[in-house]
């Protein structure tokens, strides 16, 4: 409940940025303009981000019978959390990693990486998985796009009203209330605002996915030890992927120097550690078997 509270406030705090931003870029025209392309934005992710995000991760189609067990494994888990079956999808990638994308649980699918296959055990796919489906059942592919959709609709706006102030002169009037030094102002703060409410979406997110696949799969303890390898290789093992894509996978498959020191705020997923303190702390508070 608390997860789904902030998210509400993140979203509507997002949206109300967009709002903002507009009119201090562009005055009352600018505020109903920014509204207006936050709704069109939100559309367009709604009916597409599943195609954009399987497409930027190069992710194909693969049959049950070029995986057999990975749909007997994903097909065991949709009927405990009474979900439709996804479609499943095979990126080519050495890294562990994993994502699910769609619209609703009716058009969703699962995308995992070929590394993962080869490290995890079937107890540890499952979590994955289970934690896969949870974010499915829980709508929160949706909620990502429509934050990130927002996001990058606010910092579309912050580019050309920069370039605007800049080339097209700064006059203290209505339709710039701020003036050139207004506009310019939040052109660099509102797309900073906007990217930090986003991530801190998506690493709620993920926590909530993390309890909801432990009771999918049973255990948390197939989740929590898939995580410690896959925080190990995703640091390891590069992987070629749009970096908007990043938030999607169930680890930041961006794992360089700059990710290690980057501060929580700007940071697309929680700590490793303290997903796995959480899903201890369920096991002990549940009586999940060990």
């Amino acid at each position: 409940m608390k997860n789904n509270m902030k998210t509400v406030v993140l979203l509507g705090s997002l949206a109300g940025l967009m709002v903002v931003a507009g009119n201090l870029l562009g005055g009352r025209t600018g505020a109903i303009f920014g509204l207006g392309f936050a709704v069109l934005m939100n559309m367009g992710s709604y009916w597409f981000s599943d195609k954009i995000a399987l497409k930027m991760s190069r992710a194909r189609p693969v049959s049950s019978a070029e995986a057999p067990e990975l749909y007997n494994s994903v097909r065991r888990l949709t009927q405990r959390a009474g979900l439709p079956m996804p479609s499943l999808h095979l990126i080519p990638s050495e890294q562990p990693n994993a994502f699910a994308t769609g619209r609703n649980p009716s058009h969703a699918a699962v995308a995992v990486t070929e590394g993962i296959l080869r490290i995890l055990t079937p107890e540890e796919l499952e979590g994955v998985l289970a934690h896969e489906l949870a974010h499915v059942q829980n709508r929160d592919i949706l909620i990502a796009s429509v934050a990130a959709t927002i996001a990058g609709a606010i910092s579309f706006l912050a580019t050309m009203a920069r370039w605007g102030a800049m080339f097209g002169g700064g006059r203290d009037d209505d339709d710039h209330p701020g003036g050139i030094a207004g506009v310019l102002v939040a052109s660099i703060v509102a797309p900073l605002a906007a990217m930090i409410m986003q991530m801190a979406v998506s690493r709620s997110r993920e926590f909530q996915a993390d309890a909801r696949g432990a009771q999918i799969a049973g255990r948390p303890q197939g989740l929590s030890s898939a995580l410690r390898k896959l925080e190990v290789a995703s640091q390891r093992i590069p992987m070629a992927v749009n970096p908007s894509a990043a938030p999607m996978f169930i680890v930041n498959p961006l794992r360089g120097a700059w990710a290690k020191n980057a501060s929580r705020l700007f940071s697309t997923h929680p700590p490793t550690e303290e997903r796995i303190r959480r899903l201890d702390e369920i096991a002990a508070r549940t009586g999940f078997p060990a």
